[in-house]
C-alpha cells in the first residue's frame, strides 16, 4: 500500500527536480512535491508543508529542502515516519566575514535575477551545481529551464529564507525515525564530509554516497538516487508490516 511521501525540493527548483523520483516509486508511494511560492522562511514552508499534508509522512528533501525538511521533524516529529536528506545542510549562516560573503554572494545573483532575468542567473550559478561532465548536456538544459520558469521575486523571498535559515544541529540529535543521509560525491555546495557529520549525529541512520553526481543528484543520475530511496522506504515498510 502507498503512503505520502513528501519530496522538498530546494532553491529555484520545482517538480522537475523530483520528476524522475515520482515516476519509479509511485508504486510504492503516493508522492507530493509541494510547491513553497514566496514564503520568506524556512519555519513558514515547514509549516505549509505540515498544513497540507494530513496525517503521518515520509519526507525527502534536497538542499534548502532537506532544511526544511529539519524544521518538519522539529516542529512535528511524531508526524515523520521517514526521513531523507540529499545534499544539504543544518547550520545557520556563519557569523562575521564568512556569513557577509555569502549574503553578498546571493545578493549578487539576486541583482542579476532582476536586470537580465532567471535564465542568467542559471547560466550563472549553475555550473558550480553540477559535474563538469553534467554540462552541455540535457540535463543540465533542463536545470536552467527549471530554473527560468521560477521569478526574481521568489528569487528573494528564498534568499532571505536561507539567509536567515535556522541551525538545527540540536534537531539531529533528536531524530529518531529512520533517516537516510544521500550526496553527490562530488557536490561542492554541501559536501560528503558535511553529510558524515550528520551521519554520525542522527541515530538510525545510513549514509549514501552517489558516484558521478554534484549537488543535482536526483537529476545528475536519477537511477542510483532512485534505488537508494526505494530501499530506505521499503526497509521501514518491511519493519512495520512484521
Amino acid at each position: 500500500m502507498s503512503f505520502p511521501l513528501v519530496l522538498l525540493p530546494g532553491l529555484l527548483c520545482d517538480r522537475a527536480v523530483w520528476a524522475s523520483q515520482c515516476d519509479e516509486l509511485s508504486d510504492i508511494a503516493n508522492c507530493i512535491v509541494p510547491n513553497y511560492g514566496t514564503l520568506r522562511t524556512i519555519s513558514d514552508m515547514a509549516q505549509f508543508v505540515l498544513d497540507s499534508v494530513p496525517g503521518r509522512f515520509a519526507v525527502a528533501g534536497h538542499s534548502m529542502g532537506g532544511r526544511v525538511a529539519l524544521e518538519v521533524v522539529c516542529a512535528a516529529p511524531s508526524r515523520v515516519i521517514q526521513l531523507a536528506l540529499l545534499d544539504t545542510g543544518y547550520e545557520a549562516r556563519q557569523d562575521g566575514s564568512a556569513g557577509e560573503e555569502e549574503k553578498a554572494s546571493r545578493l549578487r545573483l539576486l541583482d542579476l535575477a532582476y536586470r537580465k532575468g532567471m535564465r542568467a542567473v542559471g547560466i550563472e550559478w549553475t555550473p558550480g551545481m553540477v559535474r563538469t561532465e553534467t554540462l552541455d548536456t540535457p540535463v543540465y538544459q533542463a536545470i536552467l529551464d527549471m530554473i527560468e520558469r521560477s521569478s526574481p521575486d521568489l528569487f528573494e523571498a528564498q534568499i532571505h529564507a536561507l539567509l536567515t535559515r535556522p541551525d538545527a544541529t540540536r534537531v539531529l540529535s533528536e531524530i529518531r525515525c529512520p533517516t537516510l543521509l544521500l550526496c553527490g560525491r562530488e557536490d561542492r555546495w554541501s559536501p560528503v564530509a558535511r553529510h558524515e557529520a550528520m551521519h554520525k549525529a542522527i541515530e538510525n541512520s545510513v549514509m549514501c554516497v552517489v558516484e558521478e553526481a554534484g549537488h543535482m543528484v536526483t537529476m545528475e543520475q536519477p537511477v542510483a538516487v532512485n534505488a537508494a530511496l526505494r530501499d530506505w522506504l521499503l526497509t521501514e515498510s518491511e519493519g512495520e508490516s512484521t
